[in-house]
């Protein structure tokens, strides 16, 4: 018995200093805090290589699309009141009384080629006298407006550095209601944010935004400074240029606007290659065909189920007079694309090429024809100053 307590207490005593040992010098291995520290308990690393993003994140399209998307920096130089000249004014007020405080603003924008070419609002940029460009890996560049389009409300800026990081163009035609986005942009100057949510509605209009209208909505986060940010797929790929929200407050409250990328590619190339951007143009005064007005006009329901668009004024010697076309006319399609609405009239003839025949589907009197019309160019609208 003698013997079996003398080796329990040396096996005993050899446990505890081993114990002591373990628990000075490596102390996680049995889960406790070392002296001053804080114990913790790492996950296992998710499958494949180290670091892995866990399913469902949008780690890899935030990555893929973010060295692209841009902040921009704006400023305007102070008004100079005209009563400078006036010595009482300058006795009074000095020579600094007459002048405000220059004018800043702030925005986003989508680096779009390699040669510099970058897609943003157009109120982002308008009247500034000096743009820069702030890239996600802190370069910075000034940069110049190659073009605008007021109508769209979309901008193309231009900027002179080497190896830039270009996002890919996705297809805003095959967006569906429910598909996940993101959006990417510079919200209040704190940076660039990553935001995500799905696609709300297609094809929003007679917002009074912008003279065309075709808006993706969405309720991805979208802020004051995130305007000419982008809008991404899960794949990282470009599919709108985030213009504007919905709000009461100056913030967010899930309903945002996106200007399509096809609309967007479409800006970008007649900018690059015209300096400015061609619509077609008939010469046409439309209104939405309702209940009362077709009754009015002694259409029958049946004839315009689809919808339509009714013309109460056709200018004289323009192209649509000029094809036979008159008021009362009730238009159908442009190009075999239904039109509904004014808006949509509008669009469709701006998508025509000046001087290239296109058939219009119309309705006289009961009965459907098909007439060519030889679209002339619309006018760039007046700027307002």
């Amino acid at each position: 018995m003698r013997k079996f307590w003398l080796l329990f207490s040396q096996t005993a005593t050899v446990l505890l200093a081993a114990y002591f040992v373990v628990a000075t010098l490596q102390p996680q291995w049995l889960n406790r805090p070392s002296a001053g520290g804080l114990a913790v308990i790492e996950a296992p690393a998710a499958a494949g290589s180290p670091g892995a993003a866990p399913a469902g994140s949008f780690a890899a399209a935030a990555k893929a699309a973010s060295a692209a998307v841009v902040s921009i920096n704006t400023s305007k130089a102070a008004a100079r009141n005209p009563n400078m000249n006036d010595p009482w004014f300058k006795f009074f007020f000095g020579d600094q009384g007459g002048q405000s405080a220059p004018q800043v603003g702030l925005g986003s924008g989508v680096i779009v080629s390699p040669n510099g070419y970058i897609l943003t609002n157009n109120h982002v940029v308008e009247g500034a006298d000096d743009i820069e460009v702030i890239l996600n890996d802190t370069r910075k560049a000034k940069a110049k407006v190659i073009g605008t389009d007021p109508e769209t409300d979309l901008a193309i800026l231009k900027i002179e550095l080497d190896k830039l990081p270009v996002i890919v163009l996705g297809s805003s035609d095959t967006l569906q209601v429910g598909d996940p986005v993101l959006a990417i942009g510079n919200p209040f100057g704190v940076g660039q944010t990553v935001t995500s949510g799905i696609v709300s509605a297609l094809g929003r209009n007679q917002l009074g935004i912008n003279t065309f209208e075709n808006f993706i909505q969405t309720d991805a986060a979208i802020n004051p400074g995130n305007s000419g940010g982008a809008l991404v797929d899960t794949q990282g790929r470009l599919l709108g240029i985030n213009t504007a929200i919905y709000s009461r407050s100056g913030g967010s409250m899930g309903i945002g606007f996106a200007i399509p990328v096809s609309t967007g590619k479409q800006v970008l190339e007649s900018i690059v290659k015209d300096g400015q951007v061609t619509r077609g143009w008939i010469g046409v005064e439309p209104q939405d065909l309702s209940p009362e007005v077709a009754e009015a006009f002694g259409i029958k329901p049946d004839k315009v189920k689809a919808g339509g668009v009714i013309l109460t004024g056709v200018l004289q010697n323009g192209p649509a007079a000029q094809a036979g076309i008159l008021p009362g006319d009730v238009i159908l399609e442009v190009a075999g694309k239904p039109v509904r609405t004014v808006t949509e009239l509008l669009s469709a003839v701006a998508g025509l090429k000046p001087g290239v025949s296109a058939p219009l589907s119309v309705l006289r009197k009961d009965k459907k024809s098909e007439i060519a019309v030889v679209p002339g160019t619309r006018q760039r609208p007046k700027i307002q100053r």
